[in-house]
């Protein structure tokens, strides 16, 4: 079982936000998860990225990815946790 820190998408149709979650990477994109981790709304301008830092830098310590999205999302938030996609 491959753990990863992805995107789930929520909200309505044209108007996406999406949870930054913890899942198995079998799991569907919107379906069940570990643990949510923070939210990101491109809607806004600028785009809302926030994250729960301990939570982030506790799951990246036990191993879970992030996806290249997210990678690059964390990046831009400015966290300093080893974000490797």
């Amino acid at each position: 079982m491959a753990v990863r820190i992805r995107l789930a998408r929520h909200g309505s149709k044209k108007k996406p936000v999406y949870r930054i979650v913890v899942a198995d990477s079998e799991s569907p994109r919107d379906g069940r998860y570990i643990a949510q981790l923070g939210l990101y709304d491109p809607t806004r301008e600028p785009a809302l990225v926030r994250f729960q830092a301990d939570a982030l830098a506790a799951w990246l310590k036990k191993g879970a990815r992030p996806t290249q999205t997210v990678a690059q999302l964390i990046r831009r938030a400015g966290n300093t946790a080893d974000v490797s996609a």
